[in-house]
């Protein structure tokens, strides 16, 4: 078996070397043995790991949500119910960022439209800014 640097590691998940020492402190990707002189050496299935958690990044699970999910990925009792439900819940929180975004673009148009050679004493963007009320 063919154990991986740090290093080579970070390369085929295509992270940096702190990220995988980051992952590794946060038990997202599990300690490895160390070589005498005191060199990490993952086995290779962490590399697939390492591609497991960045996926699930790009797709917005936080990492407390990938660590939930890696743990249902080795335990034989799940089914897939369980990981459909939280990938249900995903879109719906996406959903909600959508509309919030749109929201925040809606306004922010708005704003830009009232802004039209206006000096920056009396700019509405800056104005909207100080305003204790939310706009969204």
């Amino acid at each position: 078996m063919q154990h991986l640097s740090s290093t080579r590691l970070a390369q085929l998940g295509g992270v940096n070397l702190e990220t995988v020492r980051y992952y590794e402190r946060r038990g997202l990707l599990p300690a490895p043995p160390r070589t005498l002189a005191g060199y990490r050496q993952f086995p290779p299935e962490a590399a697939q790991r390492l591609r497991f958690i960045k996926r699930a990044q790009e797709l917005g699970f936080s990492l407390d949500e990938v660590q939930e999910l890696l743990a249902l990925r080795v335990d034989p009792q799940q089914h897939c119910t369980d990981i459909r439900t939280r990938a249900k819940g995903k879109i719906a929180d996406i959903e909600h960022k959508m509309r919030t975004l749109a929201a925040m673009k809606t306004v922010l148009r708005g704003l830009v439209e009232q802004c039209e050679n206006c000096a920056s004493e009396d700019c509405p963007i800056l104005a909207s800014m100080e305003q204790e009320s939310s706009l969204i």
